[in-house]
């Protein structure tokens, strides 16, 4: 047996052919039930999202298995043709499947690198086929095992701090300006899409209000139902100025919507307690000068997206040291694999049989102190022989089951009743693996 891993993701297909092939969570449990009847499959799991679809089996014949899940893809309504399909996926076996696992929990292969949503992702994914009795012994141990890693690299390095999304960095500089945002009041001027997603970061940050105004005012009335917060006409929001800790502009205009005279004024009101203002409109809506005000901080997109470009480096940076992190962890689980193999379990079981039967031999053989050879052969003889009887059933079974479905539990289940794996024992977990499994972030991998 092995496993195998065929999916395609955001840099093999473009989201046209993605979307043909997602799997919805309402259609999972049948696609399970039709991954499982293929006779080359004992394992499934099936990990679908907007920047992946991805197939996780146990097969009992590498190639084969390949064969039966592109089958699977096609037969998976979506007016592509076969070429675009095959095209369009990556096959991954044995080592490098169980990398490819562990490197897509620990986000090394999303979008954006060091973000935290597929790791929930694929544990849901892990608890439906487990649900369904899709998976059994093999991806059972690797996606537990791939959750640890995740979790270890988040631990022990830096890859999911710094902001890398403009919204989210427009989050930062307001923290690193406040210091902190529980209790300011923000202003959102316009409605474009980055503009909506930092209210939504900044609300979850400890904002405790928002005021929201557009050029529709029954659009700004929707808004402030979404937020909780207080629609304002557009033409009186100079007004309500002076109230905004941080105030964020996208209104598509081709003029400037604040002036130096809007924030000026704003700021006396304030009796200069900072404001912080993030243009993300192009072109600028928030008229440059106002940065000549003292305490009026104000950045624009391209300010955003430098600060988004420096995080990055940072963050691959911190992706190399996730990298050593899967390739040592990937070591401990492919010993555990190979140790499935039935020779050398066999060959384990009856090494320690042997020990056992010399150690206690010995110790019997000094309490009866002078034997003669004709007894010693007799006790000798008889200790091997219960050892062989009681060795007989478990090696037949082992050899009887090998290349049935039920091979691996079957070796997994001697290993663990004889002990036969001190040099595979685990480490003692890392604080991550201890830890709660919520990790919020700001950047994601939706589904």
């Amino acid at each position: 047996m092995d496993i195998i891993v065929v999916g395609l993701n955001h840099r093999t297909a473009p989201i046209e052919i993605r979307e043909k092939l997602s799997i919805s969570e309402a259609q999972l449990r049948e696609a399970l039930i039709r991954l499982k009847a293929y006779s080359g499959i004992n394992e499934g799991l099936i990990l679908s999202t907007c920047n992946r679809v991805e197939i996780c089996a146990v097969v009992q014949q590498i190639q084969t298995g390949f064969q039966q899940i592109k089958e699977f893809f096609e037969d998976h309504p979506t007016g592509l043709s076969s070429e675009e399909l095959i095209a369009s996926l990556y096959l991954y076996s044995s080592h490098d499947a169980i990398r490819h696992i562990f490197r897509v929990a620990s986000s090394l292969d999303s979008m954006v690198v060091g973000e935290p949503q597929i790791l929930g992702q694929l544990k849901e994914a892990f608890d439906l086929a487990m649900r369904q009795k899709a998976t059994g012994i093999i991806l059972n141990k690797v996606f537990r095992k791939a959750i640890s890693v995740a979790k270890r690299v988040r631990t022990e390095t830096k890859i999911a701090e710094n902001a890398v999304s403009i919204s989210f960095a427009a989050v930062e500089l307001a923290k690193k300006i406040f210091g902190h945002l529980e209790g300011k009041e923000a202003m959102l001027v316009g409605a474009g899409e980055m503009a909506e997603l930092a209210v939504r970061h900044l609300l979850d940050n400890g904002v405790k209000n928002v005021m929201i105004t557009t050029r529709n005012f029954d659009h700004a009335i929707d808004l402030a139902k979404r937020f909780h917060g207080m629609p304002i006409r557009l033409e009186e929001f100079p007004r309500y100025l002076a109230e905004a800790d941080i105030l964020i502009c996208s209104t598509g205009a081709s003029h400037y919507v604040i002036t130096e005279y809007h924030v000026e004024k704003a700021i006396q009101q304030r009796k200069n307690r900072p404001i912080f203002l993030i243009d993300i409109s192009v072109p600028r809506n928030i008229d440059p000068k106002v940065n000549r005000i003292d305490n009026v901080f104000l950045y624009d997109i391209d300010d955003l997206q430098s600060i988004v470009e420096a995080n990055l480096k940072e963050r691959q940076k911190e992706a190399l040291k996730a990298e050593e992190i899967v390739s040592e962890e990937l070591g401990a689980m492919e010993r555990w694999f190979k140790s499935l193999e039935v020779v050398p379990t066999i060959t384990a079981l009856r090494a320690k049989a042997e020990e056992i039967r010399r150690s206690e031999l010995n110790k019997c053989m000094s309490k009866l102190g002078a034997l003669t050879p004709e007894a010693r052969e007799a006790v000798e003889g008889l200790v091997a022989a219960v050892v062989n009887k009681l060795l007989h059933s478990p090696l037949v079974v082992l050899k009887d089951e090998a290349h049935s479905s039920n091979g691996a539990m079957y070796v997994e289940a001697v290993r663990r009743l004889f002990n036969l794996d001190k040099d595979l024992s685990p480490r003692q977990p890392h604080t991550s693996e201890k830890e709660n499994d919520s990790d919020p972030g700001e950047e994601t991998e939706p589904k």
